[in-house]
């Protein structure tokens, strides 16, 4: 119930990802339809039904341009769960949040200076800049943006080999 399934807009446009229980509701509502299914089934006391991969709205939404929140969980899915200086893929309780420019040298919280990094290299760069640790960053953080968005979703696409010609592999 609670895998992954990736929600179209009505014009096949990917706008979401979301449970396979809250997708089940969509459907049951009438709100969307499925696209692609799973082999596992769904039970209920009356019935069975195939597991949504993909599903699509029957109308439009028009879905306004919004910037995600600011979080450790936004930040490790934009970074894939990579430590951005060794290049390593780590679980998330094996991953921190680093400054690139530290907090004490006037560097701010925010998308642009976040990045994902293991513990070993925190300690590593402490308080220094990567420079100055003679560290290099895989790639420059960047605000969430749709381009980020669905870089996250090819990312978790990457499970379920149904998406692919969804998402603009």
């Amino acid at each position: 119930m609670n895998g992954r399934v990736l929600v179209l807009n009505s014009t096949y446009e990917p706008v979401n990802v979301c449970t396979t229980r809250r997708a089940i509701v969509l459907i049951l509502k009438g709100v969307a339809r499925t696209e692609e299914r799973h082999e596992t089934l769904m039970h209920s006391a009356r019935a069975s039904i195939p597991a949504p991969s993909v599903i699509r709205l029957t109308e439009y939404v028009h879905i306004p341009f919004e910037r995600k929140s600011l979080s450790r969980k936004n930040i490790l899915l934009r970074d894939h769960y990579t430590c951005q200086y060794c290049g390593k893929v780590f679980n998330p309780s094996e991953l921190t949040l680093d400054h690139v420019i530290p907090k004490s040298r006037g560097g701010s919280s925010n998308w642009d200076n976040l990045v994902a990094c293991c513990k070993r290299c925190n300690n590593r760069k402490g308080n220094a800049n990567p420079e100055e640790a003679g560290m290099k960053l895989v790639k420059r953080p960047q605000s969430f943006s749709m381009h980020v968005n669905r870089q996250i979703m090819r990312y978790l696409g990457r499970t379920d080999a149904a998406w692919r010609k969804y998402l603009y592999y």
